[in-house]
């Protein structure tokens, strides 16, 4: 499949800016969008890296959630701080503000789906809104090298949906949004496979847990307290460490400093700027404390961690 030359260009038509964290931070779409796009797209993977090379720099999405369906060929990437290599057929899953980058082999066989928080309410999502939850809990590569019947249903879903998306008015048809619905659905389940159904109870847990993060997620560089956390889920703060250690983490405060401890290690990878710039846009008013807080967190100073995460081609 192939995309026509204007297509290709209203597509790379995309808003680029730097936001306080330093990661180039990308919008898909620009104002010039075509129908339906603010809540999906799906294009090739060679239509965009082939023009940088079979490169794409580690950048960030805000409000965007990605997964990268490499059908045949490998892909160097880089999620936040993990680094690695991935051959098809495998899905690589990207929410929200994870660092991601890929070195794609020339010819690599595959297709990038994009999905807006808005597809999230959109129409009849919440059907599988705990499958769309489940599968962007984290990033992640789900490797089917040794699962053939699930990466055929999936390599077909994919391309029955690019094929679909690709069609003339494809934004006023219902086709793209169930396609894209079935994806989510088969790739949760590929996520999940050997996990067991868990209970009503356990799901009304899971369900306040995923809350808990998502407000962890846009509140943790306000520092709030885990007393606000707690009294914006209608929970008491015993009941909300409960809740957080039944999960596996220690307390809801260490799952809180566990995500502003990721931050600090995604910006000091890949922001040049200095620890103490760093350290007041992660809310520290005091460098020293910041310093302090990563070294407890890390066993390392920022300094320290900066120079052993350094790539090979800035050394």
């Amino acid at each position: 499949m192939t995309i026509s030359s204007a297509k290709l260009h209203k597509t790379l038509t995309r808003a680029a800016e730097k936001p306080a964290s330093g990661v180039p931070s990308f919008a898909l779409y620009g104002e010039a969008a075509e129908p339906g796009g603010e809540m999906l797209h799906i294009e090739e993977v060679q239509s965009r890296s082939r023009l940088y090379r079979w490169e794409i720099e580690p950048h960030v999405h805000h409000g965007l959630y990605q997964v990268l369906w490499l059908q045949q060929g490998t892909a160097n990437l880089v999620l936040d701080e993990w680094r690695g290599e991935v051959s098809g057929p495998a899905a690589i899953v990207v929410p929200p503000r994870v660092v991601h980058g890929f070195r794609f082999a020339p010819g690599t066989d595959g297709l990038v789906l994009t999905l807006s928080a808005r597809f999230l309410v959109e129409g009849d999502f919440q059907a599988v809104g705990e499958a769309f939850r489940a599968l962007f809990a984290a990033p992640g590569v789900l490797r089917l090298n040794e699962d053939a019947a699930s990466a055929e249903r999936l390599s077909a879903l994919f391309r029955e949906l690019a094929a679909e998306f690709n069609l003339p008015a494809s934004g006023d048809a219902p086709v793209v949004g169930w396609l894209a619905r079935a994806v989510v659905w088969r790739l949760a389940q590929a996520r999940a496979q050997g996990q067991q159904a868990p209970s009503e109870r356990a799901h009304r847990h899971q369900a306040l847990f995923t809350r808990f993060q998502l407000l962890v997620e846009q509140h943790f560089l306000e520092h709030w307290p885990i007393e606000k956390y707690a009294s914006r889920l209608g929970l008491s703060t015993a009941r909300l460490n409960r809740l957080v250690q039944a999960e596996g983490a220690r307390s809801a405060l260490d799952l809180v400093h566990e995500r502003l401890t990721r931050e600090a290690c995604r910006r000091l990878i890949y922001v040049a700027a200095p620890a103490a710039n760093l350290s007041a846009e992660l809310g520290f008013e005091d460098p020293a404390y910041f310093s302090r807080f990563f070294k407890r967190r890390t066993g390392m100073s920022p300094h320290k961690y900066r120079q052993a995460h350094r790539s090979p081609e800035a050394a």
